[in-house]
């Protein structure tokens, strides 16, 4: 998919990943409605992006809600007058042991990281159909792929978002839609700002740009998938398939150093 001229809507655009995504896609000619939270931080994101031209606007909206989630939708309509892609990005963490995770922190992650992306993908699907060239593209995660300890909730959602987004890729093949699902590593963004595990437990941050870039080529390329994490998170995936147990032992080394980096890990 060529991005010049195409109609974005980005959730979660107003930091991390979600922002660099929308400026590389400005950069590329598309229209762009970024949709977050907070008005604050969108306004600065806004002004942010408007510095380097191109079309973009923000919509303030909980897409966790179904109010937001039709807020969100009908204001990206109204403003690019249809919908060439749909960007999946709004995303919420809270890392620590099972049985220290609050019932309403699970929620919300069932919620903002699984159950809202299909439910706004669901409701933006008649304006895909229409665009006759358009994409989903859903931002999981590298733990969706290789689970790791302390994660367990998030793990199984993002894993979810993962599968859904394969099987609508078959579901919707020769109909105009494709679907791309992102699995990011480790981000420098303020979601990863109370995370304090560093490369020695795993956590080798890369800059949100080098994630939005590889994004866009896998955009251009009508890619499946994109992972994050070069040859050593191929070798972990490969390992996780192939031997499992080589990974249980490694995380078990690390556990009680991993346990002390994230128990503080939250952005919800």
């Amino acid at each position: 998919m060529h991005l010049k001229g195409k109609r974005v809507l980005i959730t979660g655009g107003s930091s991390g990943i979600g922002l660099s995504l929308a400026e590389a896609m400005l950069a590329g000619g598309a229209k762009v409605v970024i949709s977050g939270r907070r008005s604050d931080a969108l306004k600065a994101a806004i002004d942010e992006l408007r510095k380097s031209g191109g079309s973009v606007d923000d919509v303030a909206a909980d897409i966790g809600t179904e109010q937001g989630r039709g807020t969100a939708l009908a204001f990206a309509l109204q403003k690019l007058g249809g919908l060439d892609m749909l960007v999946n990005n709004a995303g919420g963490v809270r890392a620590g042991r099972l049985e220290d995770t609050t019932e309403a922190e699970i929620r919300t992650m069932i919620e903002v990281d699984l159950v809202a992306p299909i439910m706004l993908t669901r409701a933006a699907l008649p304006a895909l159909r229409a665009s006759n060239d358009s994409m989903v593209v859903n931002i999981a995660s590298g733990i969706a792929l290789v689970a790791a300890p302390f994660y367990a909730t998030y793990a199984g959602v993002k894993g979810g978002l993962a599968k859904f987004g394969e099987a609508l890729r078959r579901e919707l093949k020769g109909e105009g839609v494709h679907v791309m699902t992102v699995y990011p590593g480790a981000t420098d963004t303020p979601m990863m700002a109370s995370n304090r595990a560093g490369p020695e437990l795993g956590f080798t941050r890369e800059p949100a740009a080098a994630v939005a870039e590889a994004i866009i080529a896998g955009i251009e390329e009508n890619a499946f998938e994109v992972i994050r994490g070069g040859e050593a998170r191929a070798k972990m995936i490969a390992l996780n398939r192939e031997d499992p147990a080589v990974l249980d032992k490694r995380f078990l080394d690390l556990k009680p150093a991993l346990s002390e980096a994230v128990r503080d890990h939250s952005a919800l």
